[in-house]
Order: C-alpha cells, then structure tokens, then sequence
C-alpha cells in the first residue's frame, strides 16, 4: 500500500527527473534527424560517427567514444554495419587491437547527399528548441565534454 511520504516522493521524481527530460528530448529529436535521413539509409547516430571520423581522418574507436559519449560496444556494433555498407574502413594502425577507421569516398558522397535532410532536422530542431534552448543545449553539451569527471 502506497503512504503519503511514496505518493510525495514518486510525485517529486515524476516531475523534476531530468533524466527523464533528457530521455525524452533526446527521443524527439533523434526521431527528427532519423526520419531526414531514411531516404539514404542512414541513421542519425551512424551519421555522427561518420562526421567524427572525416573530422579526425584516421579515428581510433577511442577516440569517437570519447567524442560521442558512446559506449566501445556500441560503437562497435554499428562501425562493422557502416563497414559492410561501404562507409567506413579499417585501415593498418601500430596497434592492430585498436583497429583505427576512416570514412570511404562511398561514406564521404553520403555525408553529402545527407546534407539538405540534415539542414532540414536542423532547422526543424532550432525552431522546437528556441535561440535559448539551442544556446543551453550548445553550451551544456561543451560542458559535459570538458567535465574532468566524466567516464
């Protein structure tokens, strides 16, 4: 049976848990980005992964965890389906556990033939969020980055 002090607490934590908040957004606007770029058989979160190894030419799968925040399996997981799409590539390292990867051309023309749909998530996400939203959620993402703390 439920008392005040259970009704009080899962009323506290079903209105204030920003995780939730968090979840819910991130749910929201990943569908935004997803749906932008279905037409190319892209997803949003394989896209990020993409831009951040064309950013850093040869990545180490280290590398782009700590960028994305991504979790090694994960990462794991859809580099080998962006591989056999023909996106991205492992190429020869000093270490071969770490299997460093880069963007193919195939991955490269991607990237740009998702351009215009991502402008369009992009715009669509600015207008949800407001100039403030956007300017938190930048400033927010900078600070969870240069977080010594984080793992």
């Amino acid at each position: 049976m439920s008392t005040k002090a259970d009704r009080s607490a899962v009323d506290r934590m079903a209105s204030e848990c920003l995780a939730a908040r968090v979840r819910i957004l991130n749910r929201a606007i990943t569908s935004l980005y997803d749906a932008a770029l279905r037409p190319l058989g892209v997803k949003v979160s394989q896209m990020n992964i993409l831009v951040v190894t064309a950013k850093l030419g040869v990545a180490r799968p280290g590398q782009i965890c700590d960028i994305l925040q991504m979790d090694a399996s994960t990462l794991s997981r859809n580099a080998e389906r962006m591989v056999a799409q023909g996106w991205l590539e492992v190429v020869s390292g000093d270490d071969a556990r770490t299997q460093p990867l880069q963007v193919t051309n195939q991955g490269m023309k991607l990237l740009e033939q998702a351009l215009p749909g991502w402008e369009h998530a992009q715009t669509t996400t600015r207008a949800i969020l407001g100039k403030a939203g956007v300017a938190l959620l930048m400033q927010s993402a900078r600070m969870v980055n240069d977080s010594p703390t984080r793992d």
